[in-house]
Order: structure tokens, then C-alpha cells, then sequence
């Protein structure tokens, strides 16, 4: 019989692409309000980051738990 690792909530947030993809999200949306919000150009950088950061967070909000017999 084949089993099929998947990976859990926690492997996943400890995954490099994923801790590498999260915190580049983040650093983009302090960046943002470091250097301030001051024309369109810079709500659609705010817009980008945090929907890059949305996605990353979905990542793990859709992993199913396994149950572990």
C-alpha cells in the first residue's frame, strides 16, 4: 500500500519558500509606510504586498489536518 506524505500547517511555515515568500511580503508593506502612502502607485504597492502576503497565509489555512492513525 502507498501513503502519501502531505505536509502539516507547521512544515509548510517552516518550508525556506515559504518563510522567504512571507517575510519579502512583509518587508514590502513596511517599506510602504516607511517611505509613505502618498500617490496611487503606492496604495497599489501596499495592494500587491498584502495580497502576496494573503496568498502565502492561504497556503496554510487550506492544508487539511491529517489524522495520523
Amino acid at each position: 500500500m502507498f501513503t502519501i506524505h502531505t505536509r502539516t500547517r507547521l512544515e509548510k511555515m517552516l518550508s525556506i519558500e515559504w518563510l522567504g515568500q512571507t517575510l519579502a511580503s512583509l518587508c514590502w508593506i513596511i517599506s510602504v509606510f516607511t517611505y509613505g502612502i502618498a500617490s496611487t502607485g503606492d496604495w497599489l504597492q501596499l495592494g500587491a504586498a498584502s495580497c502576496w502576503l494573503m496568498s502565502n497565509i492561504a497556503t496554510i489555512v487550506a492544508i487539511e489536518p491529517s489524522l495520523v492513525e
